[in-house]
């Protein structure tokens, strides 16, 4: 799936350089697909797409930082009082604080510290599950599947979806916007570099906790390294780190994927002609992107699913917006001949994608559904 989503980010490059050559520069992703396929209701099928994106990534980001800062109490104070949603309401008012940066360029240096704290807090935790590993208190392995057929397949397309997730990206043309033309070179640079670090970052983490915890790995792997019952299975001074840089990463996640949904909102009750900081405008902005954040932190308090949020997201956005759209607009815009390997791979990846995202978003559904069978809404346990 990453090579399929790096093929489709370099081919989303190409249409945006291609519409710019034209006198047609596009800065958003909606506007993008609505000039090339020449339908207003892409542009709302793409704003709903993107939406759905980020607002699941902003539920997913407050409820994981939520879960973090449990963590960090449970600890410190093991017979505590607080519940899990009272921590989701600390991070709801911090993300409102952080949610008045005015835009994209203004996050710059968050990006940066980002990447920073996403590669210290691998290192970290890598060499805590090793450690859990070969300590005595290792917990039992068990690397088997689900006995069911059924189950092994619906959980299969769980995960795809799931993956979707970890290589989307519902914001390039926005982010390549940022960039001075000619941009495709550039962008195929920052591409390397991304995958570079997913792959350094996600397959360390992943393959280090299914080697120590297996099938019952926690989709939070410092709640593996930290349980409830029994002793910590790495040293609370390395592991203590490993929960602030996380919390500070998903921090970042969230004022990144939040700012699409704050430009919507902000394309009718903004004044251009009046400045960034007027109260005209400042006064709109904090009450809106307030309004967004708390509604992002009430679903994360009610509804703690945090692999189930992951798989939705992936199903009905990732895949539709990465591995189907981008093929689709470089097949109008470039014309390749229908002998060339490029039309047909296009097209294959539109197929087996499309199929992929119809049944990972049945997958992710049902089992959303079946977990909020068995917990109570606003549940004081993140389920995986």
């Amino acid at each position: 799936m990453g090579v399929v989503t790096f093929y489709s980010y370099y081919l989303m490059s190409l249409v945006l350089d291609h519409c710019e050559k034209a006198g047609r520069r596009h800065i958003r992703f909606r506007e993008l697909a609505a000039d090339v396929l020449g339908s207003g209701w892409m542009f709302y099928f793409v704003i709903f797409i993107q939406t759905a994106i980020n607002t699941g990534i902003s539920i997913g980001a407050i409820l994981l930082a939520g879960e973090c800062l449990q963590i960090m109490y449970s600890n410190l104070f093991p017979n505590g009082a607080l519940k899990l949603y009272h921590f989701i309401a600390m991070v709801t008012v911090i993300m409102i604080l952080l949610s008045q940066f005015p835009s994209f360029h203004s996050l710059r240096h968050i990006n940066l510290g980002s990447l920073v704290l996403s590669l210290a807090y691998t290192f970290i935790v890598v060499a805590a599950c090793i450690n859990a590993g070969a300590s005595k208190n290792a917990p039992p392995r068990d690397y088997s599947l689900e006995s069911s057929a059924s189950s092994r397949v619906f959980s299969a397309f769980t995960s795809i979806s799931i993956i979707a997730s970890i290589y989307g990206n519902g914001i390039l043309p926005e982010i390549q916007a940022t960039l001075a033309p000619p941009a495709a070179g550039k962008m195929v640079k920052g591409l390397i570099m991304c995958y570079a670090v997913i792959f350094l970052t996600f397959y360390s983490a992943a393959v280090s906790g299914y080697w120590v915890f297996g099938n019952k790995s926690n989709s939070n792997i410092l709640n593996s390294l930290m349980p409830d019952e029994g002793p910590p299975l790495a040293p609370v001074w390395l592991v203590g780190p490993a929960i602030v840089f996380v919390l500070l990463q998903l921090f970042a996640i969230g004022l990144v994927y939040s700012q699409v949904a704050y430009e919507i909102m902000e394309r009718k009750s903004a004044d251009v002609s009046k400045g960034i900081f007027s109260k005209r405008n400042l006064i709109p902005r904090i009450i809106l992107r307030s309004l967004y954040v708390i509604v992002c932190g009430f679903f994360a308090a009610m509804l703690p699913f945090f692999g189930d949020i992951s798989a939705v997201v992936g199903a009905i956005g990732f895949i539709p917006l990465d591995f189907v759209l981008p093929m689709l607009l470089y097949n109008i815009t470039h014309k390749p001949k229908k002998s060339s390997l490029a039309y047909w791979v296009n097209n294959s990846i539109i197929i087996v994608f499309t199929c992929v995202g119809i049944l990972g978003a049945f997958s992710s559904i049902r089992k959303l559904v079946q977990d909020a069978k068995e917990f109570k809404l606003f549940s004081s346990d993140v389920v995986d």
